[in-house]
Order: structure tokens, then C-alpha cells, then sequence
């Protein structure tokens, strides 16, 4: 216990650091973050340890974060966005599954279809399918960018991106031979989840609106809301089998329309920002532990990482060109949707979990996770500063709030 309390303290403090480190050379703090856990945990200096206390409170981190994210979307823009972002994150799980199965047959020879070893390179394509939208949209909130049409269309499509990626790990896991749950009922339960998140959002947002009305700017509002959130992230993942960070977006955007949304979203982001937040950006790097790296692991996890990165600007930047974006605004789109974490992760403990994969091959997933942190908010950053200099419609704020 009292280990656990030195490790928050460790990690707090030098991703405080690190983070205004970060902020004066003129990098998003999230990048300062990461990097501090990649300093004091077991890669490096062994000053803090990735253990299951520290996993809960990063998990309640990205929690907060997506649940913030929906307080600050625009409904209008988000049903504008809405088939824009379902083809954006199609083709971000299409590309990626191709090419990553491709990859793992260059480098494992080739493989008859339907056999365990082309099952093996299947499942490294579906692990490069997960999208992790909590460093993008931090990214998004620094720049000022969440609220407008691109940081609509890019959270967006990650969500849809996650519940595709979960389709996607249970077909293969199902036709592999290791599941126990059919095709059609996880279909079935996702459809369900949002259904019924729409008929509960309507009677959550009429309560929420008379509570605003009768005690506005209290603080009784921020507490509920945080309720409304933890609920739909659990029941979300206990009962439909959706990432929790889906059921917390959700119940953001059922409350973003309230009157006092705006108050809830700062309420919330102190404890986000001041706490839950750096544990769970420097926790990923905590992930990271290259004792048993070998030169052929090596080969390999490099190849995963550029392709994992490649693949997703080629899928959903295709997808946003199609759909009438500028070439800027389509490279901004696929490098939002660069990002890998907790949901690459979850894929890759259920790969291992049914013998798909092996213990050794978590490596280049984490080493995809500590590139794509790194490089998607510094290159949002320069994309977005150059957009500044010329014509920028696409990217205005929309201030309206319906």
C-alpha cells in the first residue's frame, strides 16, 4: 500500500514536470506525460511500477477524459459528422487488417487460408484496427480543436472504430475456434447499447434539464453527471460487451446540451487534469519493458509500428478525402485516428488468451502505443498551425449549441 502511494506521488510529480517541460518548447503536454512515465518506469530509471492500483487509476483517467469529450461536443455537428466518421473508421479498420496480416506473413512465411498460422497473421491485422482517442482528443482540447467539424468527424469515427474493432476480434476470435460467443450476438448487443442509449439519454437529459433549472451552478449537477458516467461506462462494458470509454462518451453527449454542460466540464477536468489524467498519459509509458528484445523482434515490431501508423492515415484519410475534405484536412483526420492504447491492448490479451498469439509479440504493440502518443500530438499540432496560415473553414468552432 504504502508502495503504491510513493509510485502516485513519483508519478504525479515528475509528469507535472515533464509536462511543463513539454508545454515550453511548445509540445502538447500530454507528449511531456508520456515520456515521464517512459523515464521513471521499468524501461529506464525503475522508479515506478505499472501495478494494478495504478492501472485503476488510469483507467478512471481515460474514463473522465472521454466523458469530457462528449460534454464538449456539438450535437449538430456530431449527426453531420455522423457518416462521414462510420466510412472513416470502415476504411481505418480495413486498411489495417489488410496490410497487418500481410505483414505477418512477410515475416512468418506464407499460410494456407483457414489454417492456425494465417489466423495468427489475421490476428496481428485486427489488433492494428483499435483506434485510442484519449491522447487525440487531449490533443484536440489544447489546440482548441475538439469542438470544431474535423475533432467532431476524428472522435467520432474513433468510437465507431472501437465498436467495429470489437466485431471484427470477436469474427476472428469466433472462427478461429476460441470464442464462445456467436457473431450475431455481439451484433445483436451493440445494437441494443445504442438503442438503448438513446431512449435512456432522452429521459436522462429531461432530468438533468429540470435538475439544472431548479439548482443551477451547484454542485450536486457535476457529481450526478459523474454518475451518469461511471454507470453507462460499466454497463456498457458488463452487459453489451463495448469498451467503457464508449458508455462514457455517450453519457457526455447525453449531457451535452444541458445548460450548465459547460460548468460540469470544468468541474470535472480539475480532477482530470490535476490527477486522473497525468497517471493515466504516464502510465503508458510504464507499459513499456525491453529486457527480453531480440533483433528479429526488433525487425519485426519496427515494421508493425510503420505500418500500423501508415495504414491508419491511408484508410482514414482516403475516407475523408472521399467525403469532400481538403488533402490537409484528410491527413489531419488519418493522423488523428494514428493513436493506439487500451483498446490495443485489450485485443492483444484476448489474442493471447486464446493462443493466437504469444506473450513476447505485446512488445510491438506497446511499442506502437509509445509512437503513435509521441507523434500524433506533436504532428497535430504542426498540421493545425499550418492550416492557421491559410484557409481554415473546416476547422472554425462552431459555437451554437442546440
Amino acid at each position: 500500500m504504502f508502495e503504491n502511494l510513493r509510485d502516485l506521488a513519483i508519478i504525479i510529480a515528475v509528469a507535472e514536470v515533464f509536462a511543463l517541460l513539454a508545454r515550453k518548447i511548445k509540445l502538447p503536454q500530454v507528449v511531456g506525460q508520456i515520456l515521464a512515465g517512459l523515464l521513471i518506469g521499468p524501461c529506464l530509471l525503475g522508479w515506478a511500477d505499472n501495478n494494478d492500483y495504478i492501472r485503476i487509476f488510469a483507467e478512471v483517467g481515460v474514463v473522465l477524459l472521454m466523458f469530457s469529450a462528449g460534454l464538449e461536443t456539438n450535437l449538430k455537428t456530431l449527426i453531420k459528422t455522423g457518416p462521414i466518421a462510420l466510412l472513416m473508421a470502415s476504411l481505418g479498420v480495413i486498411v489495417p487488417m489488410v496490410l497487418g496480416t500481410l505483414l505477418a506473413l512477410a515475416f512468418w512465411g506464407k499460410a494456407a487460408f483457414g489454417s492456425t498460422e494465417f489466423y495468427r497473421a489475421l490476428f496481428i491485422g485486427v489488433i492494428m484496427t483499435a483506434t485510442s482517442v484519449g491522447i487525440t482528443v487531449q490533443t484536440l482540447k489544447e489546440l482548441g480543436k475538439l469542438k470544431t467539424e474535423l475533432g467532431t468527424t476524428i472522435v467520432s469515427a474513433a468510437i465507431i472504430d472501437d465498436v467495429i474493432g470489437i466485431i471484427v476480434l470477436t469474427v476472428v476470435v469466433g472462427i478461429s475456434g476460441g470464442s464462445s460467443s456467436g457473431v450475431g450476438e455481439i451484433l445483436l448487443k451493440t445494437l441494443l447499447f445504442f438503442v438503448a442509449s438513446g431512449v435512456l439519454g432522452f429521459g436522462m437529459y429531461k432530468i438533468f434539464s429540470f435538475l439544472d433549472k431548479r439548482y443551477t451552478h451547484t454542485r450536486r449537477i457535476p457529481i450526478l453527471s459523474v454518475a451518469l458516467c461511471f454507470a453507462l461506462a460499466y454497463v456498457a462494458e458488463k452487459y453489451f460487451g463495448i469498451a467503457d470509454i464508449t458508455g462514457a462518451y455517450v453519457a457526455g453527449v447525453i449531457l451535452c446540451n444541458i445548460k450548465d454542460a459547460d460548468y460540469v466540464d470544468r468541474r470535472v477536468s480539475i480532477s482530470s487534469y490535476m490527477f486522473f489524467g497525468p497517471v493515466f498519459f504516464a502510465s503508458i509509458g510504464l507499459k513499456t519493458d525491453i529486457s527480453n528484445m531480440t533483433w528479429a523482434l526488433m525487425a519485426f515490431s519496427l515494421s508493425f509500428v510503420g505500418v500500423a501508423i501508415i495504414s491508419k492515415i491511408i484508410g482514414c484519410g482516403l475516407a475523408a478525402k472521399i467525403t469532400g475534405h481538403t488533402w490537409k484536412e484528410s491527413l489531419i483526420c488519418g493522423v488523428g485516428m494514428m493513436t493506439r492504447g487500451e483498446v490495443a491492448l485489450i485485443v492483444t490479451q484476448k489474442g493471447l488468451d486464446v493462443g493466437l498469439i504469444t506473450a513476447e509479440q505485446f512488445t510491438p504493440v506497446i511499442m506502437l502505443i509509445i509512437f503513435s502518443s509521441v507523434l500524433v500530438p506533436v504532428l497535430l499540432k504542426i498540421l493545425f498551425n499550418e492550416k492557421k496560415r491559410g484557409r481554415d473553414i473546416k476547422t472554425a468552432e462552431i459555437s451554437d449549441k442546440d
